[in-house]
């Protein structure tokens, strides 16, 4: 009863920017998840591109989001605002997604997939940064547990909505896709109106060269440990869009394919935010440990379990291990970054991690071409037994600095 009146006292006290921060990640998701779910069935089926194009596309993508993230965490560090970026990069994405609907070709897909992540790359780490400068120390667990809760309640809804249109209009691709450009304007608009930087006081934002050296040395040890815990759990994982695959390849009709989504976002959903609330109170690395257990489970049903009940069972561990891992991740950034660089310390991460995302995508869908699902999935398996070996190590080392933090 005392935990549950806990999470509820940090529900309430979480700041109220940081609601407005997470539905404008709601609306983009709905945007951008409803043109996800559809994209790679889209690629393979209509547009006749292979899985290993698509693992290359998608972690070429993704990779792209990451190598801007650096520069612009750390101009939103040497500018000491963050808001400009973040609304920049939400304003870009939303702008790429009326070339899904009008693309002829899949080159006009690349190009759009990598315009909007440079959107995703604009605005990420000055958003992470900005959650951090606006939240207390002993709340940024439930924050960010929260704002992934939200983002992942957009990513729920687009693919259902991805669903009920494709039923609705004969799978019409190009009519779903021009839908989904309305919520993506809904979030840019929020973004520039009602997201706001907070008062900073004198000379705190003084960064003069986040980038050198001298000042990444200030990141400090604990802080890189974190990147390469944050690595080795990218390899370990790769794009839910073979996810998508698998539920095509056991014979799942193609207007309920996104119904895979919606069944790992249910579980990503429900469990982003507890998760996070009950990080403020516990070490944090037990919780990503406990993440990379229901990875491999989730591997070794996709790999084996029979079926849609199968399909099924894996997604959901997928989406509970999506909300165990992807919020404690950033706030372990957060609690190991100084207030200085903290631009910079979320864009070095998610470059780290970004390049592991583009070689465990292309590696997934290589696997994929040469084997089939199932070593796909036990692939994934390997590297999470790998990386669990070596995240024990480091337990202490984090924890420490998390209760150093608090």
């Amino acid at each position: 009863m005392g935990d549950k009146r806990t999470a509820i006292a940090a529900w309430r006290r979480v700041p109220r920017s940081i609601w407005t921060i997470g539905f404008v990640s709601f609306f983009m998701d709905i945007s951008s998840e409803m043109i996800h779910a559809l994209l790679p069935l889209y690629m393979v089926g209509v547009l006749g591109t292979s899985t290993l194009a698509v693992g290359i596309i998608e972690g070429i993508a993704e990779a792209t989001a990451a190598i801007t993230k650096v520069f612009s965490g750390a101009l939103s560090d040497w500018l000491g605002k963050r808001k400009l970026l973040v609304a920049l990069g939400y304003g870009i994405a939303a702008l790429t997604k009326p070339i899904f609907p009008l693309a002829p070709h899949i080159g006009f897909l690349v190009a759009a997939r990598f315009i909007d992540r440079i959107g995703k790359g604009i605005r990420g780490a000055p958003r992470d940064a900005l959650i951090t400068d606006i939240t207390p120390p002993d709340l940024r667990g439930a924050a960010f547990g929260l704002r992934q809760s939200l983002d992942t309640a957009g990513a729920l809804l687009g693919p259902l909505l991805a669903i009920l249109f494709m039923a609705l209009f004969s799978e019409n691709f190009t009519l779903v896709f021009w839908i989904a450009v309305v919520p993506a304007f809904l979030s840019a608009g929020l973004a520039v109106f009602a997201v706001e930087d907070p008062k900073r006081g004198d000379g705190q934002h003084k960064v003069r060269a986040p980038l050198s050296r001298k000042e990444l040395a200030k990141l400090g040890a604990t802080y890189w440990w974190v990147v390469i815990v944050g690595s080795a759990f990218t390899l370990a994982r790769f794009s839910e869009a073979f996810l998508v695959l698998k539920a095509q390849d056991i014979g799942v009709s193609i207007a309920l394919v996104p119904s895979i989504m919606v069944v790992m976002n249910v579980a990503y959903f429900l469990s982003a935010y507890p998760v996070g609330a009950l990080s403020d109170r516990m070490n944090r690395l037990s919780l990503l440990a406990s993440g990379l257990l229901l990875l491999l489970a989730a591997d070794l049903v996709l790999a084996f379990a029979p079926g849609v009940a199968g399909l099924a069972l894996g997604a959901t561990l997928w989406g509970l291990h999506m909300g165990f891992t992807q919020g404690l991740l950033s706030t372990l950034v957060a609690d190991t970054a100084p207030p200085t660089l903290r631009g910079t310390a979320f864009g070095m991460f998610n470059l780290v991690t970004g390049l592991a995302l583009l070689l465990a995508s292309v590696i997934a869908g290589a696997i994929w071409d040469g084997m089939g699902p199932t070593g796909t999935f036990i692939g994934g398996a390997i590297f999470t037994l790998l990386t669990l070996a070596g995240l024990l190590p480091l337990r202490e080392r984090i924890g420490m600095s998390h209760k150093n933090e608090t």
